[in-house]
């Protein structure tokens, strides 16, 4: 149980902090006070002007999935045969003997913590309850006596933990906002690649071939982003690599040390390769921003204080059926209060921070929004249960496409800063609220409307109806057609289709969007 505690007041900087990113240059007061605000980083995101910027879109031959949903452009600079090259012989070099990842060591030790809080605070009640009364008369007047020394030595020992902590204070990349960092990302690059064996273990059956266009078209995004945001030190110092598993669950997600994993599922709920993009920035800005050792910081802390609370709640409680009621009070109340609001909180930045990553690779970043609203149109039709926000440890897809919607102007003036090449004038915000009308009136219109699902209700609920995503049905229905290629991508300044209700049943993939 003193395990922490000894890891904090042992070296001072045993887990040395992130290295702020920090440029030579001279700023006036005025681009210093805007560098303070909170969570505002188009100063610090910026783009690099170059004149043989490449745009996100090129001629050239192109790269598309066997479902045909993705394609991309390859440039005389960046093409599949690269990677295939470069990626087809690897070295790998390690010591004989290599420690253990501090954060790996806390994790294992930490059901051990909790085990010995316990134990502890069932001895404390047992010792308490065999005591004789007058034992127990004397020690409660011992006690009161010397209430304002105990009193005392307790201040004492949060103004040092208070110390402690401030200590361990450390500037978020990019956003420049103060987080608590016990954990180093020196730690976490350790950890990660123990981590990573473990997923290629895990996924080794369901991997794609590096031959495999879906793994191509990842590979492409992947290494043009990091290309477009390389003068971010965050993003340069980091080696991606990128694998594919073939598993129909949306999700993706990024490892600290820059290997990313990819869902088919994700592929195919994605319309085009701006969604794509959008999806990749949000993942890979976790890895740049340090989400992974923040939270496990704020966690770490939490848990310290938390085993208190635990040995508290086992040596006061009459009995351990009582206790464990308790026990998972606290557990819960621990979720509610810090873990779930940080996590949003972080996942929110990330959503920030990926678009201006998406923007700078001249992404259509108006696609943002949309893939958040087509995704919560899909949860609804699929009749998958929808958690409240409160309770989960991701902000809810309507709130998600409202923020990336305020964040537009900004993240497109980023984009014209880059050179990028000017987008088409339909706005795939407004292609879908039309396509979406056109769906309600054909619903309204039709001779089976009782016997069909009514999205009346489900879209009505959805703010902003006028930039409901027309993206949504595409991704989802007719997959048999798409895995033979024979439903086309849809270029920004083409009109979608209108898919029937007949095809909106056969949306039966699960969601799950996690980071």
């Amino acid at each position: 149980m003193l395990l922490p505690c000894i890891n904090l007041l042992g070296n001072r900087r045993l887990f040395s902090l992130y290295k702020p990113l920090t440029r030579n240059v001279t700023l006036s007061p005025k681009a210093r006070a805007q560098l303070k605000q909170p969570y505002h980083v188009s100063s610090r995101i910026s783009c690099q002007r170059t004149t043989n910027s490449v745009p996100f879109i090129q001629t050239g031959p192109r790269v598309c999935s066997s479902a045909g949903t993705l394609c991309f452009t390859t440039t005389s600079t960046l093409h599949p045969g690269a990677f295939l090259t470069q990626c087809g012989h690897h070295i790998h070099t390690s010591t004989p003997l290599r420690a253990l990842p501090a954060p790996l060591i806390w994790m294992v030790l930490k059901p051990l913590q909790k085990l010995a809080a316990i134990i502890l605070g069932r001895s404390i009640r047992k010792w308490w309850a065999a005591l004789p009364d007058n034992r127990r008369q004397l020690m409660r007047e011992w006690a009161w006596q010397r209430r304002w020394y105990l009193a005392a030595g307790t201040g004492i020992a949060m103004v040092i933990l208070a110390l402690l902590l401030l200590t361990h204070l450390d500037e978020t990349p990019v956003t420049g906002r103060a987080r608590l960092l016990v954990f180093s990302r020196e730690n976490y690059m350790e950890l990660a690649a123990v981590i990573s064996e473990a997923y290629m273990e895990e996924f080794a059956d369901m991997l794609l071939p590096v031959t495999d266009s879906r793994h191509q078209v990842v590979e492409l995004l992947v290494q043009h982003l990091a290309e477009k945001n390389k003068d971010i030190p965050e993003m340069s110092e980091v080696t991606w690599s990128v694998q594919v598993v073939q598993s129909p669950i949306i999700n993706a997600f990024v490892l600290p040390n820059g290997k990313v994993f990819m869902f088919t599922g994700m592929l195919e709920a994605v319309e085009d390769v701006h969604q794509l993009s959008i999806v990749l920035g949000h993942e890979m800005a976790h890895a740049l921003l340090g989400h992974t050792a923040e939270q496990a910081s704020l966690s770490h802390v939490v848990d310290f204080l938390s085993l208190i609370l635990l040995t508290a709640i086992w040596a006061l409680c009459p009995r351990d059926s009582v206790a464990l009621l308790g026990q998972w009070v606290q557990n819960k109340l621990t979720q509610l209060i810090f873990s779930h609001p940080y996590s949003r909180k972080l996942e929110a930045e990330a959503d920030q921070v990926g678009i201006l990553l998406a923007a700078k690779g001249c992404a259509d970043v108006r696609a943002g929004p949309v893939f958040w609203q087509q995704m919560e149109i899909r949860e609804q039709l699929t009749g998958e249960t929808t958690v409240p926000e409160w309770l989960s440890t991701h902000p809810s897809h309507r709130n998600r496409s409202t923020q990336l919607d305020r964040l537009i102007p900004q993240a497109l003036d980023l984009r014209e800063s880059c050179l990028c090449p000017a987008l088409p004038a339909s706005d795939p915000r407004v292609m879908f609220s039309k396509s979406v009308r056109t769906l309600l009136d054909q619903e309204k219109r039709g001779p089976e409307r009782a016997s069909k699902p009514h999205l009346s209700p489900i879209l009505s609920s959805l703010p902003n109806a006028a930039f409901i995503p027309s993206t949504l049905f595409t991704a989802s229905q007719n997959l048999d057609e798409k895995r033979r290629g024979l439903v086309p991508v849809i270029e920004a300044d083409e009109a979608a289709p209108v898919p029937t209700l007949t095809e909106q049943n056969k949306a039966q993939h699960s969601v799950h969007i996690t980071s």
